[in-house]
């Protein structure tokens, strides 16, 4: 684990608390590991999701066209 001596702003602070009573923690380091947990789950590369990884075997497994086969077509 590790340790480290942040500054907050006011707000931050707040919201923290709020987390932390919102989510019934033990202080503000679980509070910081749940929003950064959320963020990484949100704005970060996720993992596939394993039903989106059958989707995409089927999109692979599918009928595709070379860039000269869709130009024929297309024309």
């Amino acid at each position: 684990m590790v340790q480290a001596v942040i500054n907050i702003d006011e707000h931050t602070n707040r919201v923290l608390n709020v987390v932390k009573a919102k989510f019934g923690l033990r202080d503000k380091s679980e509070a910081i590991n749940l929003v950064v947990n959320d963020y990484e789950e949100m704005s970060l590369e996720p993992e596939l999701r394993p039903e989106y990884k059958v989707k995409l075997a089927k999109i692979m497994k599918g009928k595709h066209l070379s860039r000269d086969e869709f130009e024929k077509e297309v024309a």
